[in-house]
């Protein structure tokens, strides 16, 4: 927006200019031509600016001089028509002085405003945009830090995928593809189209699914949630048109298992925009066959009742292998229930890849007749990045088109090229070497596990499934064996339900050791509602990934019997440990169902509030010092200190245990060194404050022994000249006081006879600091913790024997000194006391060496 102003003096002379006397004004204000009406001046201020409205100035004044045009800071051109010959020189550099001033205060106004626009906007961009970019090396260096940067701090991943030739061919595939969406369109057409509908084809014929077509996907579920949206609009014809009211009417439901993948219908629903009554979940057999398979009974008996309630029942999804253990629902009972219901069959899972080999079990074999399926070709194969695969059969291409099944994008029909490139690379023998792989090493483990005791398998009745689950149990007595423990007349159901938590808090760390141990395996642990935690390995998911060979089962094997021993003795020790703890005085046994260990105690201080749940910082200042003293002992036993699992009180941990472990010197040693340590703590408060009223009472009692002192000197000895001169004529004989202050006795004692004997005196004899029981005597080697060999099969006829016979001269030698009258040889005849008579004078012999002298200790062995 923009206003010319035409300023002529009324002294200008110029042809066509009126005179002063004239009844036209000489100044006029004429609109630029870009300019918008709504900026115009209004027209009664214009006589108050000493300006008027008029036509152009050009039209008036008749000079043309464009030279003299200027836009100042409001935005207003202002137009200066100064003529060729200037009446008044004053004027006329008043009018170039103006325009010098203007050009100078536009030209400032400009550059600041540019450096306020480069600040504001240095400002707002990050770091990495800013400036003109950065070269391809940094920001590859960026990337590898990002993937990189944080192995030193944190331990690197057990998984490594072996990405090998294959990957890389699926990796070249998106590469590949963004250059591909560079042609011109009919080129890109006609390659996307032949890509699409080869991996099509192949993938229908691999896997036994004749005449269908395909989608890819990135998100798993995504196909199921598109197949979902034909049915709809296959089920319910004025959907297009009149869109949810049709389903008010009739209300759709879809049927899942109760075996299915946790969030599978909650996302179904926020996809399709249906609500959760929308769902029905459909229980597994409780009485026949296997727990994780879908109850067909119950299903057909939820179908009638929703079809008398006015519903309509929209699709079912089964399971060719559940996501928990892989057990495979009774598919061709349920694709004959959905044909006389006109259901549709959504078949998904991962035994859905062995319909690739030349034997296929019955139950697999019948989802090749359902209405559609999805597959994971990326984690069966290996392949990294590739999308996963729904197959589906229908005539109608307008409906798959509104349900998003087809697109005429090339976008997302290049999809498709990175599988396109692995399966040319794989072939079809590759394809099926790769899935058998995976099979047999799931049978080789099975057949491993089925010889190892206390380890259950709860696939038994799935020979062909490629996943194995099992897990970790003991026999409780008088129970039957198996995931559902039924508790005998004898055994209290609350036993039975700790001997499951425990069992679950075993697993759970069988399963997280195996996973270290070997980490080719690919194990995962979970938790299931009916077995508890259990470990599960999925060959088909992982091996390809992983390079999972048959070596790696044998030394899964081999980790599982070495865990074993660990397993069945921590849970043996559990009982004994928890009466060992209620029966010793100063420690509380605490129940974590989660720690997989002998168990958890807590030792209880004197100021312990008990029915507290808050933090106790000198509860936890003990057990501090209790895990270091614990850790010193260098035992077999890991010790660790945490919150208490219903409370913030700080607690002793207690890891895994072998069947040698001494629980009740394990205990002995806990509650005495927690004893000790309370002490030392208590000791150190109380000398604090001793030492404290000592200081007080030195420095009152000096001042006592200087005033006296005083007294004693008297008055003239004061005197700085006249005491000296008496002190020299008549030495004063005055010893040194001083106080020491006896940790041991807690009093005041004069230095005289420090400075006498220039030495300290004994005093008091010291009391003994409070200590740990008496730690039993161990054989050379052996650990803390560890039960004695003596009586057992173990000692042998050589060197066993030797070591117990030095026990047992060490115990009676610690015996013969713990007896009040040892040094007395009449009251103990015989060579067991003159045996021991011998050391104990060594003993006193070195403690006095002469009886006759008394006992003053040399300087130089002060020295």
């Amino acid at each position: 927006m923009c206003l010319p102003f035409l300023l002529c003096h009324p002294g200008f002379k110029k042809s066509g200019l009126p005179a002063l006397g004239d009844s036209k004004p000489p100044i006029q204000v004429a609109h630029s031509p870009h300019s918008a009406p709504e900026a115009r001046l209004p027209q009664s201020r214009l006589p108050s600016m000493g300006l008027y409205p008029g036509p152009s100035p050009h039209y008036r004044c008749g000079v043309k001089r464009p030279e003299y045009c200027h836009l100042n800071p409001q935005g207003l051109c202002i137009q200066f028509l100064v003529p060729s010959k200037i009446a008044d020189p004053t004027l006329a550099e008043m009018g170039k002085n103006l325009k010098e001033a203007m050009k100078m205060l536009e030209d400032g106004q400009r550059r600041s405003e540019e450096e306020n626009g480069k600040k504001l906007i240095s400002g707002d961009i990050p770091g990495p945009l800013q400036g003109s970019g950065q070269d391809m090396v940094s920001i590859l260096q960026l990337v590898q830090n990002l993937m990189h940067g944080d192995e030193e701090e944190e331990p690197p991943s057990t998984r490594v995928q072996d990405i090998g030739e294959q990957g890389h061919i699926a990796l070249l595939g998106h590469s590949l593809g963004a250059y591909i969406s560079t042609l011109d369109k009919e080129k890109l057409r006609k390659l996307t189209t032949r890509i699409l509908s080869d991996t099509t084809l192949w993938l229908c014929r691999i896997f036994r699914y004749e005449n269908g077509c395909a989608y890819f996907h990135e998100e798993e579920r995504e196909g199921l949630a598109r197949i979902c949206r034909l049915a709809i609009h296959s089920r319910y014809e004025d959907f297009v048109v009149d869109g949810f009211n049709v389903l008010y009417n009739k209300k759709p439901v879809i049927y899942l298992s109760a075996a299915a993948r946790p969030g599978l219908g909650q996302y179904l629903c926020n996809q399709l925009g249906l609500p959760f009554p929308c769902l029905c979940r459909v229980p597994c057999n409780t009485m026949f066959g296997s727990q994780h398979q879908m109850d067909v009974a119950f299903l057909e008996k939820l179908i009638k009742d929703d079809i008398e309630r006015g519903r309509l029942p929209l699709l079912l999804v089964a399971n060719a292998g559940t996501a928990a253990v892989g057990h495979t629902d009774k598919i061709g009972r349920l694709k004959e229930l959905c044909e006389q219901y006109g259901i549709w069959l959504h078949v998904e899972g991962v035994n859905l890849a062995t319909l690739a080999l030349g034997y296929v079990s019955s139950s697999v074999l019948a989802a090749t007749k359902c209405d559609s399926m999805t597959l994971t070709p990326g984690p069966w194969l290996g392949l990294p990045a590739v999308p996963a695969v729904t197959l589906y059969k229908h005539d109608d291409p307008a409906l798959t088109l509104v349900a998003g099944l087809t697109s005429n994008k090339p976008a997302d029909k290049l999809r498709a090229l990175p599988l396109w490139l692995s399966l040319q690379y794989l072939g079809l023998d590759g394809i099926v070497e790769r899935i058998k792989h995976a099979c047999q090493l799931s049978q080789r483990l099975q057949e491993s596990l089925k010889k190892v005791d206390h380890i259950k398998i709860l696939v038994e009745d799935e020979l062909s499934s490629p996943v194995v689950v099992f897990r970790f149990f003991q026999e409780l007595p008088g129970s039957d064996p198996g995931p559902n423990v039924v508790p005998a007349p004898s055994v209290a159901p609350s036993a039975v339900g700790r001997e499951r938590h425990s069992c679950d808090a075993l697993n759970r760390w069988l399963g997280e050791q195996l996973k270290q141990l070997v980490p080719a395996s690919g194990l995962t642990v979970m938790d299931l509602e009916v077995e508890g935690t259990c470990v599960r390995f999925s060959p088909l998911m992982t091996a390809a990934a992983l390079g999972t060979r048959a070596e790696d089962m044998d030394q899964l094997v081999a980790c599982i019997h070495g865990k074993l021993p660990l397993l069945t003795c921590t849970l043996q020790l559990r009982e004994e440990f928890k009466q060992e703890v209620a029966g010793t005085a100063g420690l509380l046994y605490v129940d974590d169902p989660n720690w997989p260990g002998i168990g958890v105690v807590r030792y209880e201080h004197a100021n312990d509030d008990k029915n507290s749940l808050k933090l106790d910082p000198e509860g936890e200042k003990i057990h501090a010092g209790l895990l270091k003293k614990l850790n010193e002992l260098e035992s077999d036993l890991t010790f660790k200190m945490g919150p208490e699992y219903k409370s913030m009180k700080s607690c002793i941990y207690i890891g895994m245990a072998s069947d040698d472990v001494d629980v009740s010197e394990l205990v002995e040693t806990i509650a005495a060194t927690a004893r000790e340590i309370e002490e030392n703590s208590r000791l150190l408060e109380n000398m604090t404050e001793v030492v404290r009223k000592g200081i007080q009472e030195a420095q009152v009692q000096l001042q006592k022994a200087n005033e006296e002192r005083l007294l004693e000197e008297g008055v003239l000895r004061q005197i700085p000249v006249v005491g000296s001169v008496l002190n020299w004529f008549s030495p004063v004989q005055a010893s040194q006081k001083g106080r020491t202050f006896n940790l041991t006795a807690g009093s005041l004692e004069s230095t005289e006879h420090t400075y006498v004997y220039k030495v300290q005196g004994s005093g008091v004899t010291p009391p003994q600091t409070p200590s740990a029981a008496r730690t039993r005597q161990r054989l050379p080697g052996q650990k803390p913790f560890k039960r004695s060999l003596r009586g057992s099969d173990a000692v042998s006829e050589t060197s066993s024997v030797s070591h117990v016979d030095d026990l047992e001269k060490m115990e009676h030698l610690s015996g013969g000194q713990d007896a009040p009258e040892a040094d007395s040889p009449e009251q103990h005849p015989g060579p067991p006391a003159a045996e021991a008579e011998q050391p104990r004078a060594l003993q006193d012999g070195a403690q006095r060496p002469d009886d006759g002298r008394p006992q003053v200790e040399d300087p130089e062995n002060l020295r």
